[in-house]
């Protein structure tokens, strides 16, 4: 990999991240600096759907899952999930 796709990379990995952070953030952890890397492991699976399907309801599902299943939470708003779906839909993500 070229020095400028590794950087790039990391662009769009900082992006994804970022907006999870503070768009996403469903354990309202988004003020705590110490928590910054808190949904780094739903990074790869937000950058396959955005580098694949691009479908704003496939985004949707893995969010909602990801709340339901893997933090057992009350789901919040689909509503909501779209609206982070559309602004993770605006990354670019070209490397």
């Amino acid at each position: 990999m070229h020095p400028n796709e590794s950087q790039r990379g990391k662009e769009v990995m900082q992006a994804i991240r970022d907006a999870l952070m503070r768009h996403w953030d469903p354990i309202g952890v988004a003020d705590v600096p110490e928590a910054a890397d808190e949904y780094d492991s739903y990074i790869g699976p937000v950058y396959r759907i955005l580098t694949g399907t691009r479908s704003a309801d496939e985004l949707i599902e893995c969010l909602y899952r990801i709340e339901t299943e893997a933090m057992e939470l009350n789901a919040g708003s689909r509503e909501h999930l779209r609206e982070v779906a559309g602004m993770l839909l605006t990354i670019d993500v070209r490397i």
